[in-house]
């Protein structure tokens, strides 16, 4: 996939580093508590109309130890690969990226679902994580589908998508339980012949 940057070191006890020319994704660690806890409350209100309803303790360091343990055991078994997005070379949390629902066999896929603190959107960041992750999906990984799903309403994921190669194939009905409330979803996927990011002519 040319025009990005990029490299991996895989299957590390501490979990993949992807890096690109000004992003970085990795495991999420105790260490990223503040800036993700602080990251999250600020953009609370621009994040949850996407996303399922927090829970009281959404934001306290025990909760979040626990996602990095629960991340770290998803990786080992295979199962997921829930990344942290920093740019370079200041390490400041951007967003995340997961990798998830990874399924061998026949289907060799996997579902991404993604997040961003609201003052680092807009800005081109996810579709650089999308740039490093993707060719690792279909390289170290040797997944054959990659599937994305976003409520309809929610115009600047459907465009990211586009952006990044995916084809539309249908509507999920009632997919998702987000912000309390079971929500339509469009499916998206991408297959390794699906070839490069799109360059969009449209605002």
């Amino acid at each position: 996939m040319t025009g990005s940057i990029f490299r991996f070191l895989s299957r590390q006890p501490q979990g993949p580093l992807l890096y690109g020319e000004g992003h970085l994704l990795r495991l999420p660690q105790n260490r990223d508590f503040t800036q993700w806890s602080e990251l999250r409350a600020e953009s609370r209100g621009f994040l949850q109309p996407w996303e399922p309803t927090w829970r009281e303790d959404e934001l306290s360091e025990a909760s979040f130890r626990a996602r990095v343990k629960r991340g770290s055991e998803e990786y080992r078994a295979g199962y997921a690969i829930p990344l942290l997005l920093f740019s370079r070379p200041d390490l400041t949390l951007l967003g995340g990226l997961t990798i998830g629902y990874i399924r061998r066999g026949a289907a060799q896929s996997c579902m991404i679902g993604y997040w961003m603190g609201e003052r680092h959107a807009g800005q081109g960041h996810m579709l650089a994580a999308l740039k490093i992750a993707i060719p690792y999906i279909y390289g170290q990984l040797q997944l054959h589908r990659i599937e994305a799903a976003c409520i309809p309403e929610n115009w600047k994921s459907v465009r990211l998508l586009d952006k990044a190669g995916f084809e539309r194939e249908g509507l999920l009905r009632k997919y998702l339980k987000i912000n309390g409330e079971w929500r339509d979803h469009v499916m998206f996927s991408r297959l390794p012949e699906d070839g490069e990011f799109r360059k969009m002519t449209r605002p």
